[in-house]
């Protein structure tokens, strides 16, 4: 006969309260974004309101000001969860813009206008610090993805483009296609709708509700949901109507071309979202306060809400205008954490420039302030810093490494500047091959092949020593 008995068990689990999704949905803003975001809010709900600047102040005496030299502990810990599913649209179709059965489009390697798709998972595949060959087959794997995100070649046309120089297996262009696929945006590198569906679907806590179920339609029926056919949608899986609706809303909320959210190519201004500056000799990071308006809630309003059931729409009013304005000071904080301890370990490239760039990666940065990877790649995205030396997107700081002689690395952008001025002085009736670049730099101490040097020079848009030659002879 059983007992009734009275368990406790101790356990961790991540909750994503609205409040997170707010603030990590805000980290990922690009500057235009969140004065758009800000104003629809002053517009919309009454409980905000502008905080009027108590007096003008300089760079020493605002709070925001933060000596690089005296980094302290993280307040917080910045909880880490994907919030890519609290601002998706909802989508109703679900055409990919991509047919396998079609011809597949040209890529054009040369047009590639502001920030694109391709750099944009070239970058995050430097980060990775691959081995050679790896690295090589992620590159193949990324220059065969269509600006909507999906992989256009299969792996044996891929396989064939790295002959002579690399004979990869198949097996191991899976294994590095799988890395890829964890890429942002999630869903890209998918060969098909309901693979980069799945994909999307990844991301998401193994508990929400309905998960189960929108897995098994973006594998198996797709058709169904774009055809609005949800009867017999229900009748195949034999579910529940609240189970179905949910999983409904899931495959809905995945974005059918994950690769349009990159790159617009459209002219954009950029506003510095920090500025840095040597004052007594040491550099000091500030936030820009001129970006939003400084917002506060109305305490008047606030005061005024009884606690009867006539002011439920004010009180929920409320509770986001608080959700807002501390969204809002974990984002500064945020960036100025990430900022300052990017400026602490470029010092010496501004000081000196681009040859004295070091090796930085985002798990380097991620450990030094005790956040998550993946946070710090959405601080780095479309954030910029002013210094003397020019205004960069944070993630420029970021460079893959190559290693020296004596065991020490070099930053790529410290290798591209010394080839730079490698050919800025050569003789021009005698340019310098790529070979003899690399045999340069190994007598620097610095390895790197001929390979490598041909990447750097053709990503500087630099010809090679032929052309160079026959332009000196015109």
């Amino acid at each position: 006969m059983l007992k009734p008995s009275l368990q406790l068990k101790l356990g961790q689990q991540l909750t994503m309260t609205p409040q997170l999704q707010q603030a990590i949905r805000l980290l990922q803003l690009p500057v235009m974004d969140l004065q758009s975001h800000i104003q629809e809010a002053l517009e919309t709900n009454v409980m905000l309101d502008v905080e009027e600047p108590a007096g003008e102040t300089t760079i020493e005496d605002t709070p925001d000001a933060v000596q690089v030299d005296e980094i302290p502990a993280p307040e917080q810990e910045f909880n880490e969860v994907e919030a890519n599913w609290s601002d998706r649209n909802i989508t109703a179709g679900v055409d990919s813009g991509y047919n396998p059965g079609e011809p597949r489009p040209e890529r054009d390697l040369e047009d590639q206008s502001g920030d694109s798709l391709r750099e944009h998972l070239s970058w995050q595949l430097e980060m990775e610090r691959l081995d050679p060959h790896k690295h090589m087959m992620g590159q193949a794997i990324i220059d065969a993805i269509n600006d909507d995100g999906y992989l256009v070649d299969n792996l044996e046309e891929i396989r064939e483009t790295l002959l002579p120089d690399l004979d990869a297996g198949l097996d191991q262009l899976e294994a590095v296609l799988m890395l890829v696929q964890k890429f942002d945006p999630s869903g890209v590198a998918a060969r098909n709708l309901s693979e980069s569906i799945k994909l999307q679907l990844r991301q998401l806590a193994p508990d929400t509700p309905g998960l189960e179920l929108a897995k098994t339609i973006a594998k198996e029926h797709l058709e169904l949901v774009a055809q609005q056919q949800f009867a017999a949608l229900r009748r195949k899986l034999h579910c529940a109507d609240e189970d179905l609706e949910h999983a409904i809303l899931l495959v809905r909320a995945c974005h059918p071309r994950p690769g349009s959210t990159i790159g617009s190519g459209r002219t954009e201004y950029v506003i510095p979202d920090v500025y840095v500056r040597k004052i007594d000799n040491q550099w000091v990071v500030e936030v820009n306060s001129s970006i939003a308006p400084r917002l506060c809630v109305n305490a008047t309003y606030a005061g005024a809400i009884g606690r009867g059931t006539d002011h439920t729409v004010l009180r929920t009013q409320l509770q986001e205008a608080r959700w807002l304005v501390r969204s809002l000071e974990i984002r500064d904080e945020t960036l100025v954490k990430v900022a300052r301890c990017i400026v602490q370990r470029q010092q010496e490239f501004l000081d000196h420039g681009d040859v004295a760039m070091r090796p930085l990666v985002l798990r380097d940065v991620a450990e030094e302030v005790g956040m998550h990877e993946s946070t710090i790649s959405r601080v780095s995205a479309n954030k910029y810093m002013h210094t003397p030396r020019g205004i960069f997107e944070f993630r420029f700081f970021f460079s893959s490494h190559v290693s020296g002689d004596d065991g020490s690395e070099h930053s790529a952008v410290e290798v591209r500047a010394r080839i730079k001025q490698m050919i800025g002085q050569e003789n021009p009736k005698k340019p310098l091959s790529d070979n003899k670049i690399a045999k340069a730099l190994s007598d620097d101490g610095i390895q790197a092949a001929r390979r490598t040097v041909a990447k750097y020079r053709e990503a500087m848009s630099i010809p090679p020593s032929s052309e160079r030659r026959r332009l000196a002879d015109c």
